[in-house]
């Protein structure tokens, strides 16, 4: 393990090391307006949720490491306290890299990314029409780290008014990870992109209690076959398999359970049977 003093790196490659290691981030493709109505569409990757109840986005600005300028974003927001933030799928991100370029601010993003503006409800900012989300946001606050270069400008915006393609949709009314496509930001020029075997679900604890691994056997914990993660998914199961359940499953299963019961527990844990896979290493 090598470790630093993150303020004894050079500045670029610390910001390698934190933006490489804390991913994949989710991309705001952020639509601005200056005072002379010119709009402004740039992308960034330093954005997330924070809250649903009021629903907040927040996503910072940075200041430029090589020359310690800002942004259109920061001055259009200082000037409107508005913002859209569209989000960004597979289909789209070839364009909105082309709007991570510093262009001159008279210039407009929109037609040089091929993406059309269209009026939002409640903000003066554009909409991506092209963009199968889009968050109309009042910025209640602008948080600012600093005036050197790479330091961040914060902004913590309000949702007022959202969109949704109905393509992105389930049967349900919600978004469909698969159909919405995203995509996220890596470290350096990578990205990745959430979708088919990419996409997971796994058992959320909430509100049951679960055993943790300090509940199971020792030699469950301890198995030389079984990696973390297989052993995590059993943990959450509530409580241990009792006498009937176990017999339950060795006459279904009709295997010898001191026979690699580890690897057989390991197949069935792939796929999808905890309970069983429990029973046999009990």
């Amino acid at each position: 393990m090598i470790s630093y003093d993150p303020l004894e790196v050079p500045i670029r490659k610390r910001h390698q090391f934190i933006t490489g290691s804390v991913g994949p981030r989710p991309i705001c493709w952020a639509s601005t307006v200056n005072e002379k109505g010119e709009s402004n569409l740039a992308p960034y990757s330093f954005f997330n949720a924070i809250g649903s109840n009021p629903p907040l986005l927040v996503f910072s600005s940075n200041r430029r490491g090589r020359d310690n300028t800002t942004k259109d974003t920061l001055h259009n927001i200082k000037t409107t306290k508005e913002v859209v933030i569209n989000v960004v799928p597979y289909r789209l991100v070839n364009q909105m890299n082309i709007s991570s370029t510093d262009y001159s601010s008279e210039v407009n993003e929109f037609e040089k990314a091929g993406v059309t503006g269209i009026k939002s409800k409640l903000v003066k900012p554009l909409r991506v029409k092209e963009s199968p989300v889009q968050f109309e946001c009042k910025v209640k606050e602008i948080v600012t780290f600093g005036d050197i270069g790479g330091a961040p400008n914060l902004f913590i915006c309000e949702i007022v008014q959202m969109h949704f393609s109905e393509d992105i949709l389930d049967d349900e009314g919600m978004i469909d990870p698969q159909k919405i496509d995203l995509v996220g930001r890596m470290g350096k020029e990578y990205y990745v992109r959430a979708q088919g075997s990419s996409i997971f679900e796994i058992n959320n604890p909430f509100s049951k209690i679960n055993l943790g691994f300090d509940g199971l056997p020792k030699h469950i914990v301890e198995s030389a076959v079984l990696t973390g993660n297989e052993i995590a998914q059993l943990a959450m199961e509530t409580s241990l398999p009792n006498e009937n359940e176990i017999k339950e499953v060795r006459n279904e299963l009709a295997i010898n359970f001191s026979e690699d019961r580890e690897s057989n527990a390991k197949r069935l844990i792939e796929a999808g049977e905890i309970r069983k896979a429990l029973c046999i290493l009990i």
